[in-house]
């Protein structure tokens, strides 16, 4: 089974499909699906950017078509607002009219239209953590009769310390029903989440989740203290396509972003004390392609996808070895070839090297004349002069 034409799907959900042009399945949707569908618990591990999203999202639609309710049966739990809103569009993309109405609740908007989407009705209601255990403690949310759960980068939303929040949630649930949990890793956190609310579940483990895809081309550049910048405008001054630039710090994306833009690049920042509709309107102008460049915290390393990001962009160096994986992840999508360039700078390259050994990498370093750094604005032309010497993997999404 190769292909959404060959499940045993609704003629609505296949039709929603291919309007969609969703043709191959990817190794987890072919190896997730299936049990799913049958009604079993499946934890699912793979890369970022494998499709994940659609394991989940593709049984849940059918469970919905062919179990019509007046109450809420579907509930998904995502880490960040901005997953969360992308599951939702993926889903009013798919589902047909007749499909229950889906309710999005999030934190950082008004909370007064999702009250009133929750009291109207929804079949399936898509959060995060905080905002529905909030509602559910002011008997807003009523998930009494949730038949399918769904826990999507279980890893990242245990990580930001919603373990509390997700138990309460989930002890408002029926113990019968069926729940898939998806993660980029099975750490002893989530194995422990697993052994708690899972039933027997069907293991989906595709490929090294600590590696980033081969579609991704890794290099490293270690500059002198000062010159990071400049290195990262000949690099951008060499790239044709969208890049996502990653900071540590959100005072740094600040920082970065408001340089970038004063050099003349069209540029917007996420971070995590932007408002929900400055972060909306950043992301959705990068997918759009009217800014060039994108610029942000680990807030936004997981899950995200925006079509054709040619180059993701380590402007600093992640705290943990994973989310370095996390960051590339964002090119080199659906195996679509994609860069991944890392910046270093004195102590930072035994950062690198700690990076390197914790995920068994070795990457290939390039190395930029810093005199050729600042091309005239107007004929922004590849000047880019490097030299080969090792490389590393990473794309940082703030």
């Amino acid at each position: 089974m190769t292909t959404f034409s060959e499940l045993p799907l609704s003629p609505a959900l296949q039709r929603g499909l291919a309007a969609a042009q969703f043709t191959n399945l990817t190794p987890i949707q072919e190896s997730a699906i299936p049990p799913a569908l049958e009604g079993r618990d499946v934890i699912g591990t793979a890369q970022t950017g494998t499709g994940k999203t659609l394991a989940f999202l593709i049984p849940l639609i059918e469970t919905l078509h062919r179990e019509p309710s007046r109450h809420t049966t579907a509930l998904v739990l995502l880490p960040t607002r901005e997953l969360a809103m992308q599951v939702h569009e993926q889903y009013e993309q798919l589902s047909s009219k007749a499909m229950p109405k889906a309710a999005l609740v999030i934190g950082g908007v008004s909370e007064k239209a999702q009250i009133q989407g929750l009291r109207a009705g929804c079949g399936l209601v898509i959060a995060t953590p905080g905002r529905l255990q909030d509602l559910m403690s002011r008997k807003f949310a009523d998930l009494r009769y949730v038949k399918m759960l769904v826990l999507d980068e279980a890893d990242r939303m245990l990580d930001m310390g919603f373990l509390p929040a997700i138990q309460r949630i989930l002890s408002a649930l029926p113990q019968q029903r069926q729940t898939l949990c998806f993660s980029a890793t099975l750490e002893q956190s989530v194995a422990g989440l697993v052994n708690d609310y899972m039933r027997e579940p069907v293991r989906v483990a595709l490929g090294s989740v600590l590696k980033p895809a081969e579609s991704v081309q890794l290099k490293a550049y270690e500059v002198r203290p000062g010159e990071k910048l400049d290195v990262l405008r000949q690099l951008l001054y060499s790239e044709k396509g969208q890049t996502l630039i990653f900071t540590r710090t959100k005072r740094g994306a600040e920082r970065l972003a408001n340089e970038l833009v004063r050099d003349g690049f069209a540029a917007a920042m996420i971070h995590g004390d932007r408002s929900q509709s400055q972060r909306n309107g950043a992301l959705s102008g990068f997918q759009e392609g009217r800014f060039q460049v994108l610029v942000a915290t680990d807030i936004a390393s997981r899950g995200l996808h925006v079509d054709d990001v040619a180059h993701v962009i380590n402007y600093d160096l992640p705290k943990m070895a994973e989310d370095f994986i996390h960051r590339v992840g964002r090119t080199g999508r659906a195996g679509l070839q994609g860069r991944a360039s890392t910046l270093v700078a004195g102590a930072e390259v035994l950062e690198l090297r700690h990076i390197e050994r914790s995920l068994q990498l070795r990457m290939e370093r390039k190395q930029i004349d810093a005199e050729t750094a600042e091309p005239p604005r107007r004929t922004i032309q590849n000047t880019l002069v490097s030299r080969t010497l090792t490389a590393l993997p990473g794309e940082v999404f703030v």
